[in-house]
């Protein structure tokens, strides 16, 4: 590959635009005074590094990366709870700016490893001084506690590379269920965070107002 910055330059603008719009959604469920399923949204393009290596480990030709490495533009949707996930993902069926082509659902089923995320898979048009490009990328959306398990699982299979000794490999099975398990019991509350949650809002939106009130 001669020119990495051209090849990586709508992929960079896929993922801000990504970025952007999938915080709209957030403020616009805030807006409305909704809880939001969206607590936060993180975006990148793969290392130049990261998609040689993953293009060499499946055999792809450099001529087929843009077709066979689909996520090198990402967005990574973090979510309270698991019912969450589900709203976001039926939310994003329904946008027209964007076409799914694939939906992996690790959530229902999960990686050996112990990975839970759900994937989406989309093809997402660019507008460029050439015209429209189709840039494939993936929307990866989890909770929290989804988040925190696979960020220590992605850190230590760079130091192991993805060749875990057995007891590594036995504990972090049993922190995936100790998360999900989490999850679950946060479901089992999730009226009574929701409430909390919006009192503490009212209370700082309040406080805000009377400290404006004051210096007018």
């Amino acid at each position: 590959m001669e020119d990495w910055d051209g090849f990586l330059a709508p992929y960079q603008q896929t993922v801000a635009e990504l970025k952007m719009k999938l915080k709209g959604i957030r403020t616009q469920f805030k807006l409305e005074g909704k809880h939001s399923p969206i607590e936060f949204v993180t975006g990148r393009v793969k290392p130049i590094e990261s998609i040689v290596d993953k293009a060499l480990k499946k055999h792809i030709s450099i001529t087929r990366f843009a077709e066979e490495v689909t996520d090198i533009a990402g967005c990574r949707v973090m979510c309270q709870f698991v019912e969450d996930i589900v709203i976001v993902v039926e939310h994003l069926r329904k946008r027209n700016d964007f076409r799914i082509l694939e939906e992996r659902d690790y959530i229902s089923n999960k990686k050996p490893s112990g990975y839970r995320s759900y994937h989406l898979v989309i093809e997402y048009p660019v507008q460029t001084i050439n015209g429209e490009k189709k840039v494939i990328a993936e929307i990866q959306i989890r909770t929290l506690a989804m988040n925190f398990w696979a960020t220590i699982e992605h850190s230590l299979s760079y130091k192991y590379r993805d060749e875990f000794p057995e007891d590594i490999k036995a504990r972090l099975q049993r922190a995936s269920e100790a998360a999900f398990q989490l999850d679950e019991e946060m479901s089992h509350i999730r009226d009574e965070i929701h409430e909390a949650q919006t009192y503490i809002q009212k209370q700082q939106s309040q406080h805000k107002t009377t400290i404006h009130t004051k210096k007018r």
